[in-house]
């Protein structure tokens, strides 16, 4: 089967080595792609928003399965679009419609959606410029510290917590009348501080079923023991130790299973990923956030621990038959070390030569923001590197990863070298 790939990062670039494996895999096509997938398949120059040309590639080379791997594709509806074609109604696409993509792309909607359904979320209300004067009286008496996250996409960069009722006064001007994130911040969610440890779980989704994927646990922080600036993700681990059989029940029977079946009562057919954002308070897990499609780094510490055939897995969801599945998964445990550029998340310089890249043993590379230049492999991102190794715990797959990461150099290069250590 000739499948599409939407995407340009590390996760994109887990996905296709992972498909590569398989048998079933025919022609394997990016929009656009990067360096590292250049090897597995046919990069293009298309950008995931390119609607008209991401049909018209797939129309013209027999495309079967689409995986969308960003989330402002989604909510942007490039399902919505594919499906109406009508020579692509039986196209599989792996990522929810315009509808079902709302889990990621408003806060609001996903916080009314928890509400309905009875699944656990830390108490809220929602503002707008026509109540920005009640909200700055709400945030004036609120508990601190208090989460203030901007109702639309934001690049990862949504998201206030202050420490002081100033300090939230200050940031709820900034992002509804001074439009701090753009329309995405002309709504803001105030919510309620928990106080606990994350865990990112995935299902998989058919619009009936569901099929679940190994959890991860990812590092936001730039600094080591989870200090300075939060960035797109400086690494993850999985499995999680804490998330254990009794945690994950819990998971199934308060979150999973009711938000499946509320997104069965609103009529969204969800064809795609379900990433859960939680976090564990007292050994209660609430959900923090929705994402519509897989995260990055977790992909790649999720997807090679996945043993099964992810052809086989795509083609499942397409007949609605995942819940039919036994996923096969490999019970090592994964590293992701993200090496990222020197000032990231704040100002970086690009266009470093990065050398290195051959002198890797056991553990696997992932591009995530790299390019060519006259030849020459260069940073061109924050997050340039994805570095993955899998062992028998935390420690000796960090052992693994991190010593994979020294070698891979370019100038003002940096990473976190505690990924997971908290866990053990």
């Amino acid at each position: 089967m000739n499948i599409l790939i939407v995407g340009s990062g590390g996760r994109e670039h887990a996905f296709a080595l992972k498909l590569k494996e398989s048998p079933k895999c025919g022609s394997l096509y990016l929009a656009p792609g990067n360096p590292g997938t250049e090897k597995l398949g046919v990069n293009t120059n298309i950008k995931v928003d390119d609607f008209d040309s991401i049909e018209k590639l797939i129309l013209e080379n027999n495309i079967e399965i689409v995986l969308v791997g960003p989330e402002v594709p989604l909510v942007k509806g490039i399902k919505d679009h594919l499906l109406s074609h009508p020579k692509l109604k039986d196209l599989i696409v792996v990522g929810p419609d315009k509808k079902g993509a709302q889990l990621e792309g408003s806060k609001d909607f996903s916080k009314m959606f928890m509400l309905k359904y009875s699944i656990p979320t830390a108490s809220y209300k929602t503002f707008n410029q026509n109540s920005l004067h009640s909200g700055i009286e709400y945030v004036s008496k609120h508990s601190l510290p208090v989460v203030l996250k901007a109702d639309g996409l934001a690049a990862g960069k949504g998201v206030i917590i202050a420490e002081t009722h100033k300090e939230a006064v200050s940031a709820l001007n900034e992002m509804i009348a001074d439009k701090k994130f753009g329309e995405s911040s002309a709504t803001v969610v105030v919510e309620q501080f928990l106080t606990g440890i994350e865990v990112s779980v995935f299902a998989l989704c058919d619009g009936e079923g569901y099929l679940l994927l190994p959890e991860a646990k990812d590092y936001k922080r730039i600094g080591e023991k989870d200090t300075g600036l939060n960035t797109g993700g400086m690494g993850a681990v999985s499995p999680v130790p804490f998330a254990d059989e009794v945690f994950m029940k819990k998971v199934k029977e308060r979150i999973i299973d009711p938000t499946i079946a509320g997104l069965k009562s609103e009529g969204i057919n969800y064809t795609g990923f379900v990433f859960f954002g939680l976090i564990s308070v007292s050994g209660d897990p609430f959900v923090i956030e929705y994402n519509a499609r897989m995260g990055d780094p977790e992909t790649e510490a999720v997807i090679p621990r996945i043993k099964s055939d992810l052809v086989d897995i795509f083609v499942a969801l397409g007949q609605k038959k995942l819940s039919q599945l036994t996923l096969d998964v490999d019970p090592r445990t994964a590293t992701t070390v993200m090496l990222v550029s020197g000032g990231y998340p704040e100002d970086f310089e690009k266009g470093f030569s990065i050398s290195g890249l051959q002198n890797v043993k056991d553990a696997v590379v992932f591009h995530s923001g790299t390019s060519l230049k006259n030849g020459d492999l260069v940073n061109s991102g924050g997050r340039v590197i994805a570095v993955t190794a899998l062992g028998e715990n935390i420690q000796d797959a960090l052992i693994k990863t991190n010593a994979a990461a020294e070698k891979i150099t370019w100038s003002k290069k940096y990473y976190r070298k505690d990924i997971g250590l908290d866990l053990c």
